[in-house]
C-alpha cells in the first residue's frame, strides 16, 4: 500500500515542474518583446499602424450633434485615437481634407490626438472613430 501512492506523487511533481517551466519561459518571451508605444506618438520609415474595430462612431449629421458634443460624451482614455475618415472622389481631395481638418480642429480643441486618413472613393463620406490602436515598429 505505500508504494501505490509514490507514482501518484512522482506525477504531481513532474505536473508542478512542467508548470514552473513553462510559466518562466513565456515571462521571458514577454520581457524581450518590447511595449508598444503611444497611439500618439509620431510614425518613422517603416513603422505600420494596425487601426483596431471602433470602440464609437461619429458621422456628422445636420440634426445630429457636433463632433465636440460627442467627444463629451465619450469615457476619456489616454490609450485612445480618434481616427478621422474622409474619402473623396479623385480630383476632389482638397475638400475632402478641408472637411476632415474642420472635424479635426474641433477635437483639438478638446485636448484629443487626432490621426486623418483620406483616399479616393467612387463617393465622398466622413466619420470619426475612437479605438485603441497599436503601433508597431519594424
Amino acid at each position: 500500500m505505500r508504494n501505490a501512492a509514490g507514482w501518484q506523487l512522482i506525477l504531481a511533481d513532474l505536473a508542478l515542474i512542467l508548470f514552473l517551466v513553462t510559466i518562466s519561459a513565456l515571462a521571458e518571451q514577454a520581457d524581450e518583446q518590447d511595449a508598444p508605444e503611444p497611439a500618439g506618438a509620431a510614425l518613422r520609415e517603416g513603422d505600420t499602424v494596425e487601426i483596431a474595430p471602433a470602440q464609437a462612431l461619429f458621422r456628422p449629421s445636420a440634426n445630429g450633434p457636433s463632433i465636440a458634443h460627442w467627444l463629451d460624451e465619450q469615457q476619456r482614455d489616454p490609450r485612445s485615437t480618434l481616427s478621422i475618415v474622409a474619402t473623396h472622389r479623385p480630383g476632389e481631395s482638397r475638400e475632402g481634407w478641408e472637411r476632415a481638418e474642420a472635424l479635426a480642429g474641433q477635437a483639438r480643441g478638446r485636448g484629443i490626438d487626432v490621426r486623418i486618413v483620406i483616399g479616393p472613393a467612387s463617393t465622398p463620406d466622413l466619420y470619426a472613430t475612437l479605438g485603441y490602436d497599436v503601433q508597431q515598429r519594424d
